[in-house]
């Protein structure tokens, strides 16, 4: 007797969340229909992954939008943070994300943090790519559609190789984080991050240059 999946849909536009569900239901993605599971925002999708867990029931592929009204008094700012809650309690579920931004140190940071099985812009899909896209990754496939693998490609034709820390570093000081309080947000002591700091500012202004001129020349150079 073949189970019904377990789909988590988090988006905050209401419309959206039946759209992906009426394709997989109408589609030959899977038989029996699946069970989905609709949210709209970080706290109620927050909630509705413990309840799952509680019950000892699998979730077994999930849709989040990057960009979701937060739940601050458990530190989930956004569909980011979900995906790697998910990763945490149901190590088996397939991740999709779906986002409007593809800005390349944005989506190499994502990458680096979620491994998700499937990551998507929106305007790279339509009512007929979407179904087929997702029994693909159920089936064990990898996705990234053409955005966002043009969005690694520039970053790799700017000869930049940063890891994970090295993102977050430039992404927070063009969100206007000062250096000296960056190890609240990196697990990184002072000095270290200074270094990288320093290195970052080696490879995109030779070394010299302010914070400001730092966020202008990733700017210009497609980063941010």
């Amino acid at each position: 007797m073949n189970i019904p999946l377990n789909i988590l849909i988090v988006d905050d536009h209401p419309m959206t969340v039946d759209s992906y569900s009426n394709l997989l239901s109408v589609s030959d993605f899977k038989h029996p229909p699946p069970n989905f599971i609709k949210s709209y925002n970080c706290q109620d999708a927050y909630n509705k992954i413990f309840s799952y867990l509680n019950l000892g029931t699998n979730i077994d592929l999930a849709l989040l939008d990057i960009s979701l009204p937060p739940y601050m008094e458990h530190n989930i700012e956004n569909g980011i943070d979900l995906a790697l809650l998910i990763r945490l309690k149901f190590t088996n579920c397939k991740i999709i994300l779906l986002t409007m931004h593809s800005e390349p140190l944005t989506v190499d940071k994502i990458i680096k943090e979620i491994h998700p099985e499937g990551f998507v812009s929106k305007s790279d899909i339509n009512f007929e790519l979407f179904p087929v896209i997702c029994k693909k990754i159920m089936v064990g496939e990898i996705y990234r559609s053409p955005t966002i693998i043009k969005s690694q490609k520039e970053l790799l034709n700017s000869n930049i190789n940063w890891d994970k820390h090295d993102n977050q570093i430039l992404l927070l000081i063009s969100e206007g984080v000062r250096t000296v309080n960056l190890p609240e947000y990196i697990p990184l002591s002072m000095s270290a991050i200074e270094k990288r700091k320093a290195n970052i500012k080696e490879q995109l202004l030779m070394g010299k240059g302010s914070d400001r001129d730092l966020i202008i020349k990733a700017k210009k150079l497609g980063l941010l």
